[in-house]
C-alpha cells in the first residue's frame, strides 16, 4: 500500500453520499468549473493544494469506523473534486476496503471519462472493486452544460452509458439551481435520458444553496450566483416527479 494521492479532507460518519454512514473522502483536483460548486478549494490538483496520504494511513483510520458503518449498512465513499482523476489510487483503496467487506461507492460528474485504452483498463479494475456510482447529472443541453460548467457534457452522458454497460448500480444526482438547471423541458429530457439507463437505483434532487460562498471570498474569487435562492421545496418535488415519472 505504496501509493499515495491528494485529498482535500475527510467527513468521517457522512450520511448523504451513499447508503448508511459513510467514510466519505474528499479528492483534490477537477476539470469542471461549476457555477455553483461549493467547493472550489478543491479545483486545483498541482502546487501542493491538499493534503497527501497513503491508502495505508486511510485504511488506518477507517479501520476505526468500521463498527458503525457496518452497522448502518453503510461503507466508503470517495468525492470530489472528481475522484476518476485519482483512478489507480482508489483502485488500491478499494482494493483494501473489499479484504474487510466494506461497500464502496464513488461520487462522481465522469467530467474526465475518455474511452482511451490506458485509462479504460485502469476504469474498468476500478469497476471491479466498487460497488455504487453516485452519478451527477448537472444538465442535459449541452450548449447550457458548457456554460454552467464550462465543458461539454457528451464525454459525461457516454459515461453513464458505460455504468450501464458495466451494470454498475448508479444514484443520479440532479442539483436543481433556479435559473440554470430547474428549466421543465431540460427536466423532462434529462428524466428520458435517466430512465433510459436500466442501472438507475435511485434519483435525487439536491437544491442549490450557498453554503460554500465564504470558500470564494477567502480564495479571492467572484462568486458568479449570488442573487440566486434555494429553490422551495414544492419546486424540489416537481423537478423530481418529473425526472422521475415523466
Amino acid at each position: 500500500m505504496k501509493i499515495q494521492t491528494r485529498i482535500h479532507s475527510i467527513e468521517s460518519c457522512g450520511t448523504v453520499d451513499g447508503p448508511g454512514l459513510r467514510y466519505v473522502i474528499f479528492t483534490q483536483g477537477c476539470l469542471l468549473r461549476c457555477l455553483y460548486c461549493h467547493n472550489p478549494d478543491t479545483w486545483a490538483f498541482g502546487n501542493g493544494e491538499g493534503k497527501e496520504v497513503s491508502v495505508e494511513e486511510l485504511m488506518k483510520d477507517i479501520k476505526d469506523y468500521l463498527p458503525f458503518l457496518q452497522a448502518s449498512n453503510g461503507g466508503v465513499t470517495v468525492s470530489g473534486g472528481e475522484p476518476l482523476l485519482h483512478v489507480d489510487f482508489l483502485i488500491e483503496l478499494f482494493t483494501e476496503c473489499k479484504k474487510l467487506g466494506i461497500h464502496t461507492a464513488i461520487d462522481s460528474s465522469g467530467g474526465c471519462f475518455t474511452r482511451k485504452e490506458r485509462f479504460m483498463k485502469s476504469l474498468g479494475r476500478l469497476m471491479e472493486v466498487t460497488d455504487l456510482v453516485l452519478l451527477d447529472l448537472k444538465q442535459i443541453d449541452e450548449v447550457k452544460h458548457k456554460h454552467l460548467t464550462s465543458v461539454s457534457n457528451k464525454h459525461i452522458l457516454d459515461f453513464a452509458h458505460y455504468l450501464e454497460e458495466q451494470k454498475m448500480p448508479v444514484w443520479v444526482r440532479h442539483v436543481l439551481v433556479p435559473g440554470l438547471t430547474d428549466n421543465e423541458e431540460d427536466l423532462r429530457r434529462l428524466g428520458e435520458f435517466i430512465r433510459s439507463l436500466s442501472n438507475v437505483e435511485k434519483v435525487e434532487i439536491l437544491p442549490y444553496h450557498q453554503l460554500g460562498v465564504y470558500k470564494y471570498e477567502a480564495l479571492g474569487i467572484d462568486y458568479p450566483l449570488k442573487d440566486v435562492q434555494t429553490p422551495e421545496d414544492e419546486k424540489v418535488k416537481w423537478a423530481y416527479a418529473i425526472l422521475t415519472n415523466g
